[in-house]
């Protein structure tokens, strides 16, 4: 009899292939590095901003570009893919019950989706886009 016990072997770096739901989940998890890269970008833009009006210009005229575009709408993708990832998890990380039965998951993410979009009319409004 040997007494070595059985160690299945997973690979260090591709184990999230095998399923779908380690692939969902670590594209989510991905995305919020290039979420928390936008943030370094905000803070570094409050901080010229801060230097008075001349330093702040230079920080825009350093974003203005081709590039900079791309990348901020790469931004923009991750934080939407993050966004109703997260959503469509809802009504398993929080089941609403109402008396004896639980409300059925399309309710739950469909609030989310209807509360996003309005607060987005409402950011655009505020910033004068409608």
């Amino acid at each position: 009899m040997s007494r070595k016990p059985f160690v299945r072997e997973v690979s260090k770096t591709g184990w999230y292939l095998k399923q779908p739901r380690y692939l969902r989940y670590m594209s989510r998890e991905v995305t919020c590095i290039f979420i928390g890269a936008f943030a370094l970008l905000l803070l570094c833009a409050l901080e010229r901003l801060s230097k008075g009006q001349a330093a702040y210009e230079s920080f825009l005229a350093a974003i203005t570009g081709p590039w900079s575009a791309l990348g901020l709408l790469l931004v923009l993708a991750f934080a939407v893919h993050n966004t109703t990832s997260w959503f469509n998890v809802t009504p398993k990380a929080m089941p609403v019950q109402i008396g004896e039965e639980f409300l059925a998951g399309k309710y739950i993410v469909g609030a989310h989706y209807a509360v996003w979009a309005l607060v987005s009319l409402l950011v655009l409004f505020f910033a004068g886009v409608l």
